[in-house]
């Protein structure tokens, strides 16, 4: 069984198999995310949207789709290639993800979302769970996001991560969506009060593990995305901050860069981009002397042609490793 103590959120266009290698080197526990994968990309897809690295175990794939046969099949695709959990996103408010009927406007069709965790779970032995806001629109009552919860737990939903903000489907973008509705934790709070036998996780503006040991007070996990992505190397703690992991030696940026240096050039050695993967190491050194210089000389060397693991160690000697 999975410890969703701590994870990171599931981010498109970031979180892909690369970002995950990376922030796996620097914590053994945190639950990494997939960012999320549509069914149709899926099934119809010329990809390798599935594709990871055995090392990043516990995975969890998030999924976008509301087709009830189109989610079984991918459930079954992602039991067979080794995802520990599988995800349905009922929290991306994008146009585009609306239009395919998935995400946060499926908040407002909570009998559907029981019948696709239904019908996926009666398929597979993974888990199957959901990924919410606390409301839609003007559908934002706790009452509102109460039911929702006890619709969909039983259809056997035993895990929901909840962002902690409402989502407005016209008005704002998905980015203003991250920030512009008040976050209302208390309310997520509440729901694990009275739904104490479900698993529930919070998410939405949390900048540090204080932080997020103040949540798991309350709740039974906390998920991070932007503050984790931005400065990746406090992961390194994370085992040991959130784990109690304290027999646990915390790697050094060091032994990161080197390791990666080692994934940078079988991945360039197989036809790769070096950018695919230092793209995701730019908030490495983040805090230390020289951080500026490392992110300057990945952003205008790493696209080269011939680019490989020595842009990093260029980056990186920049930087003053005083640790």
């Amino acid at each position: 069984m999975i410890s969703h103590k701590l994870s990171v959120a599931p981010m498109l266009d970031w979180t892909d198999k690369h970002c995950r290698y990376f922030y796996r080197l620097m914590s053994k526990h945190t639950v990494l995310y997939t960012e999320m994968v549509t069914t149709g990309a899926i099934l119809f897809g010329k990809g390798d949207y599935l594709g990871f690295n055995k090392e990043e175990h516990p995975l969890v794939l998030q999924l976008g789709g509301s087709d009830l046969q189109a989610l079984t099949e991918c459930a079954k695709i992602a039991e067979q290639q080794g995802y520990d959990e599988i995800n349905i996103n009922v929290g991306c408010p994008s146009d585009r993800v609306q239009n395919g009927r998935f995400g946060a406007c499926l908040m407002a069709e909570p009998e559907l979302v029981a019948e696709c965790v239904s019908a996926m779970q009666a398929v597979v032995n993974i888990p199957i769970t959901v990924k919410s806001r606390i409301g839609i629109d003007d559908l934002d009552s706790y009452e509102f996001l109460h039911q929702f919860i006890e619709t969909v737990s039983q259809a056997n939903c035993q895990h929901f991560i909840i962002h902690a903000r409402k989502a407005w489907l016209t008005g704002l973008s998905p980015k203003q969506n991250r920030d512009v509705p008040p976050l209302d934790y208390s309310r997520v709070y509440k729901i694990k009060q009275e739904f104490p036998q479900l698993k529930i996780s919070i998410n939405g503006g949390i900048k540090s593990f204080t932080h997020a040991s103040e949540h798991l007070q309350h709740v039974d996990g906390v998920m991070i995305g932007r503050e984790i992505y931005n400065s990746p190397y406090m992961l390194a703690e994370a085992d040991q901050q959130i784990y109690q992991q304290n027999d646990k030696r915390i790697i050094s940026r060091t032994e990161v860069v080197e390791q990666m240096s080692d994934y940078i050039n079988n991945h360039v050695a197989d036809g790769g981009k070096a950018w695919h993967i230092l793209r995701h190491m730019l908030g490495l050194c983040n805090g230390l002397a020289g951080a500026r210089q490392f992110r300057r000389h990945l952003s205008e060397c790493a696209s080269a042609v011939n680019a490989d693991a020595k842009v990093l160690q260029q980056a990186f000697s920049f930087v003053d490793i005083t640790e």
